[in-house]
């Protein structure tokens, strides 16, 4: 089945795995070398921690655990359904997780795990708004299952079977634009530390309070609020 989307959701889902690459690098070459965006890994090391008894190590990795769910309660909350709507308050959402990834900063500078649940709690809720307006097509804070469908597509290709063009566009564009992400995070984070969590947290900011103040307008010019 191919993947029928706007134009506007490509864009959306470069942009927020671009944001995520940025943040998931920040936090891996800071704070204890901990991902924030994906939570496989997250796991095997809470497991690993539990079975060394390093208490410290374990409730770190369970809090940012917690705050990543917590994250995509919210967005679920916010954005409440699966329909593909441009009016659904992605700009309330974008918004928070910009304010989030703001407050992380101080919080990483003093060496509190409150800053990693803090970049935790906006990469969960910009996953669960990223799969909602997607219709769960698309998630933007993690690559896996995008390599496993680039699998899945090429063992297809092999055999004879039609290719789904615009889903290997869209699994093309998640992975290259989060490993961009990446790329630009470490070089900001090697020269402003924490502060590089500033960029993600204003382009979130900037597009949530726009996005807001566009769907006012259009409410106030007589159209019907999604």
């Amino acid at each position: 089945m191919g993947v029928q989307l706007p134009r506007w959701v490509w864009v959306g889902a470069a942009a927020l795995s671009c944001v995520a690459g940025i943040v998931n690098v920040v936090g891996f070459l800071g704070f204890q070398h901990q991902a924030i965006t994906h939570l496989t890994g997250n796991t095997s090391l809470l497991a690993a921690s539990l079975a060394t008894g390093d208490w410290h190590a374990a409730r770190h990795l369970f809090a940012a655990m917690a705050a990543f769910v917590a994250g995509a309660a919210l967005g679920g909350l916010i954005v409440q359904d699966s329909t593909l709507r441009l009016g659904r308050r992605y700009g309330v959402a974008l918004s928070i997780e910009a304010l989030l990834l703001w407050l992380a900063v101080p919080l990483f500078r003093h060496g509190l795990a409150a800053g990693a649940v803090c970049a935790a709690l906006a990469c969960g809720l910009q996953n669960a708004m990223a799969t909602t307006y997607s219709g769960a097509v698309v998630r933007t804070t993690h690559v896996s299952g995008m390599f496993t469908d680039l699998g899945i597509m090429l063992g297809h290709a092999l055999r004879g079977m039609p290719l789904a063009r615009r889903r290997l566009g869209l699994c093309v564009l998640v992975i290259s634009f989060f490993f961009a992400g990446g790329l630009l995070g470490a070089r900001l984070f090697a020269r402003f530390d924490y502060a590089a969590l500033y960029l993600p947290a204003a382009l979130t900011g900037i597009t949530g309070v726009g996005y807001v103040l566009y769907r006012h307008r259009q409410t106030r010019k007589g159209a019907s609020p999604a």
